[in-house]
């Protein structure tokens, strides 16, 4: 009986790396975990599809946009201001060149195992959410500290809050546009909606709720009435949360509070010496600040937006060719101590993938980007595709305060997902019925 039931396992197992869907799927889902996994997942999948895999003939539509995309990197390293962080840059960037490439190596992609992979990523993120709110439960018993519960603490520190807000989001959409749902999709859409919720991410929370709108103002085939209590409820729910949860109301009351009015004290932070938390009209025109100086988080993208365009007055030809992949950390740095910032601050990037790609790859490669974003959107509004508009639109807004190809994991979601969407051929409707 032990025995067969290796012997299962090890069919099992040895299907699941000859299926393409699992493949894919296996990439997606260890995006939570160290990047180790990741780097195993996408290789195994890249190799399969260059070596067993076996295309069907006739298919080849290829996801042009992201490999112009990395050659364009690939010419930035020959004029780089620092060619070694520019090629050590390039090997984190590989996945924009080898998956797009492998996707044209397996089987035509069908609407129907594009659901099958996202169904499996949705509910492996479904279990990671309860694990880390279970773990958080535990942990509160032992400590008594609702903060637990919270942001940074409620997930590792890699990924993160707002990558996972990320993961969790487009699982929580998957299940959000299931025609019949069952009691395992209800109870997954509670939650992920809980986690997101509760890892108080402002820009997610804020595309999130947007997207949830539309979808039952354009999408759900339900009757208006129910569509219009259905948004209200949502809405109700929501500014109740915001305004009785003390951790989530803080972080987005802080960027209220602080937006236009200059100098005040961050009670939240003020133990030892006082901290003063900066305008956005202090980000955007205050020379030299001050140790005790906190950015919050939208002064903080202004800031860095000052700083592009100090970069760019100092040196016009970034506008045309850029300063190389990774290379605009060292001015980063260097504006940082001549504004007198804290030193923590020198180690953020632009947090903001437009200005990240400007910088760095000149006007050439910002274009691209935006062409790249384009046609994922006009594709996904063109098959009316839920789903991919979620993805489209969250990665439009996104790019706005994260730099997301920054980090292996935030390349291999964007990548893995745009040649998924882009890369069916199929007609087949996403308003799916549950299993």
């Amino acid at each position: 009986m032990t025995k067969n039931y290796k012997l299962l396992n090890f069919r099992f197992l040895t299907k699941c790396l000859h299926d393409n869907n699992c493949l894919i799927a296996l990439i997606l889902i260890t995006l939570p975990l160290k990047n180790i996994y990741t780097s195993i997942a996408t290789i195994i999948f890249v190799a399969h599809a260059f070596f067993i895999s076996k295309r069907n003939a006739g298919y080849a539509k290829v996801n042009y946009w992201p490999l112009v995309y990395f050659l364009m990197m690939c010419f930035s390293i020959l004029w780089s201001h620092d060619f070694n962080t520019s090629l050590f840059g390039l090997q984190k960037q590989l996945s924009m060149l080898f998956i797009p490439i492998a996707f044209i190596f397996i089987p035509e992609l069908t609407k129907k195992k594009l659901h099958e992979i996202i169904r499996i990523y949705s509910l492996v993120m479904a279990l990671f959410a309860l694990f880390f709110l279970l773990k958080a439960s535990f942990r509160y018993f032992e400590i008594k500290d609702t903060s637990v519960f919270f942001h940074d603490a409620l997930v590792p520190e890699d990924p993160g809050a707002i990558y996972f807000s990320v993961f969790a989001s487009l699982a929580f959409f998957h299940f959000i546009q299931i025609k019949t749902k069952s009691y395992v999709d209800k109870s997954c859409i509670f939650v992920l909606a809980l986690l997101i919720f509760l890892l108080s991410s402002k820009s997610i929370i804020s595309i999130d709720f947007v997207i949830v709108v539309c979808y039952y103002a354009f999408f759900a085939k339900i009757p208006s009435n129910t569509k219009t209590l259905t948004i209200f409820a949502v809405s109700i729910f929501l500014f109740l949360s915001l305004s009785y949860v003390k951790e989530v109301r803080e972080r987005f009351l802080i960027e209220y509070e602080t937006a236009f009015i200059d100098n005040t004290l961050n009670d939240n932070l003020t133990k030892e010496k006082q901290i003063y938390n900066v305008s956005i009209k202090e980000a955007w025109n205050k020379k030299d600040f001050h140790q005790n100086n906190f950015f919050p988080g939208t002064a903080l993208r202004i800031y860095q937006i000052r700083v592009f365009c100090e970069m760019v007055n100092e040196n016009p030809s970034i506008i045309y060719k850029g300063l190389g992949l990774e290379a605009s950390q060292d001015y980063i740095i260097k504006k940082a101590k001549e504004h007198n910032l804290d030193p923590l601050y020198a180690k953020h990037n632009f947090h903001n993938q437009y200005l990240q790609t400007f910088a760095e790859l000149g006007i050439v490669g910002l274009i691209i980007l935006i062409m790249m974003l384009f046609v994922n959107l006009k594709n996904a509004v063109k098959d009316k595709d839920f789903l991919h508009i979620t993805f489209a639109i969250t990665m439009l807004m996104l790019f706005l305060s994260e730099s997301f190809f920054c980090r292996q994991r935030g390349i291999v979601f964007f990548i893995v997902l745009y040649c998924l969407f882009n890369g069916t051929t199929s007609k087949e409707s996403h308003g799916i019925k549950s299993a």
